[in-house]
């Protein structure tokens, strides 16, 4: 008895620790990566001063210049720009690989995608006033819309919203604040004019070719008559012809011998 009574207790705490240590290994692996820090930025559109801040495949942004010197973000990294449609941001996660990146091209079944890669080295905070910083979403029209971090124009006009998550191995350590909707430019449909102006513009606009017709051929005329006449005509003496005229006195004037007085 005493044996057998000394085999159990020893089992039992056997099984207890062999389920506490499974029961925490299966913990670990279900428990989710910790939520990314928030950063307190949200992106902004360049100054509306600046020429082709919004155009119909892309627009310019404001560097998030200084956002990211915090202690738990390293030189090492990846600060990515998110590019999503307005009603897709909730269902945004940032990928853990960066074969997981979505390229350009999924934009339209995710409804996001990841472009413009950079580490915070490029995003200092120390700037002078006259440095001009922007980055430019949709400026490469070389790069292939599949291929993982490419910056194409943007295939429609949105809206879209932006923000910067800051990745690793593991996925998000800090993320900014979603901007607010950015809608391109469009392009206006000509509209055609109603029906009765353009048949009376029609009308008018052959008329006054009509016309014009008859005065390149008057003109025309008028210029082959010029030069038939001008080769037909004496030729007038120029300066170089020496003209004689012949001494004559008048018939009415008779000059008279002297009288001599008697």
């Amino acid at each position: 008895m005493g044996l057998s009574g000394g085999r159990y207790p020893r089992l039992t705490l056997w099984l207890l620790l062999t389920g506490l240590q499974r029961g925490t290994g299966l913990a670990s692996s279900v428990c989710p990566p910790p939520a990314p820090e928030r950063i307190g930025y949200v992106p902004q559109l360049a100054s509306p001063t600046l020429a082709g801040t919004l155009t119909q495949s892309a627009f310019t942004l404001e560097q998030p210049s200084g956002q990211f010197s915090h202690l738990n973000i390293s030189d090492l990294d990846a600060i990515w720009l998110v590019v999503a449609h307005s009603n897709a941001t909730p269902n945004f996660t940032a990928p853990r690989r960066v074969e997981d990146v979505p390229a350009p091209a999924d934009l339209t079944q995710r409804g996001y995608y990841l472009t413009l890669m950079a580490h915070r080295s490029l995003y200092p905070g120390n700037q002078f006033g006259n440095q001009l910083r922007v980055l430019r979403i949709g400026n490469d029209t070389g790069c292939f819309p599949a291929k993982r971090g490419c910056n194409t124009p943007l295939p429609g006009p949105g809206p879209l919203r932006v923000k910067f998550p800051v990745m690793r191995d593991r996925g998000s350590v800090a993320e900014t604040e979603w901007s607010s909707e950015t809608r391109l430019q469009q392009a206006e449909a000509l509209q055609a004019a109603p029906g009765p102006q353009s048949a009376g513009a029609v009308v008018i606009i052959a008329i006054l070719s009509v016309l014009l017709a008859v005065l390149l051929t008057a003109l025309l005329a008028r210029l082959i008559y010029t030069c038939y006449d001008t080769r037909g005509s004496t030729p007038i003496s120029g300066p170089e012809q020496s003209v004689y005229v012949r001494r004559y006195d008048t018939h009415h004037v008779i000059s008279l011998p002297a009288v001599e007085d008697s």
